[in-house]
């Protein structure tokens, strides 16, 4: 239980960062939140919990098909924002496609080696 404690203390830690540099660096804390530190830190918590190079590879590979649909939300929300769409409905619009996005990609992503 301890543990599962100390990953959740260590990704609000993370959150926070990045928003606290972001008030002051925009752009840094964009940076740091582009940066795969959660998927790193999931894969080394998965290795941890099973130590499987193939499970570990179908995890790396599903992530990368993942990441994809959801960077378009990047584009719109400020494209939204520029144009006077209200933050909360930018995000929320930004959110919905990429939900949209990614069932697209849980049908098309099995041809190129995507396991559901």
């Amino acid at each position: 239980m301890w543990q599962l404690a100390a990953k959740a203390l260590l990704s609000g830690v993370l959150i926070a960062a990045i928003a606290e540099i972001g008030k002051r660096l925009p752009a840094l804390g964009a940076l740091v939140a582009s940066l795969p530190l959660v998927s790193v830190l999931g894969m080394m918590f998965l290795w941890n919990a099973r130590p499987d190079a193939e499970n570990m590879a179908i995890h790396a590979e599903a992530t990368f098909w993942y990441v994809l649909p959801s960077l378009p939300m990047f584009l719109v929300i400020p494209a939204l924002l520029r144009h006077g769409v209200p933050f909360w409905i930018a995000l929320v619009g930004g959110c919905l496609l990429t939900v949209v996005l990614y069932l697209v990609m849980m049908q098309i992503g099995p041809r190129f080696g995507l396991k559901v």
